[in-house]
């Protein structure tokens, strides 16, 4: 999960907490999360798979590199892990989101489900592209938005889950 910030404290969170131990306190199942403080000043360049013209970026490409082949190697080494796609999922919201959704195209054999809440697919019109041409998309993907959302992002949004819709198995 990005942002690690806002997972478990309010005090420490841009927005609000997002109660992530109190949900896997009252879980059947259990489960690992991994929080991932942002970068700072380097977020915007981490989090955004296309550059954009105004604001640069398009770095996600090294980010997703280093949690694929460094972090989850050594979780499932040395946690008691299920690392089949089917049990391994990627958060986010805003570009966290945008990343998130990126990263079950790039990486459908790692990423078999992902949050995406509130996604900047705003950023760059390739993720569209690179959702038209992508092969078949057996992830979940959960989106949630807020009712204070600008219009800009539920037309986004609803072009996204039309494109799905016509590349789902």
């Amino acid at each position: 999960m990005y942002d690690a910030q806002n997972l478990f404290d309010a005090k420490t969170s841009f927005a609000g907490e997002w109660n992530i131990d109190e949900t896997l306190d009252s879980l059947k199942t259990k489960g690992i999360v991994i929080g991932i403080e942002h970068g700072k000043e380097k977020r915007l360049e981490e989090l955004t798979p296309f550059p954009n013209e105004k604001y640069g970026g398009g770095k996600a490409d090294a980010y997703l590199e280093f949690i694929v082949k460094t972090l989850k190697p050594y979780v499932d080494k040395n946690y008691r892990t299920k690392p089949s796609a089917n049990n391994t999922v990627i958060f986010g919201s805003s570009l966290g989101g945008l990343v998130s959704y990126y990263a079950v195209l790039k990486y459908p054999e790692v990423f078999g489900k992902a949050g995406v809440f509130s996604p900047s697919f705003w950023f760059s019109d390739e993720i569209y592209t690179m959702t038209e041409n992508s092969d078949k998309i057996k992830a979940k993907i959960y989106f949630l938005y807020g009712d204070s959302e600008s219009d800009a992002m539920m037309k986004d949004i609803r072009k996204m889950k039309h494109l799905l819709d016509d590349n789902r198995c």
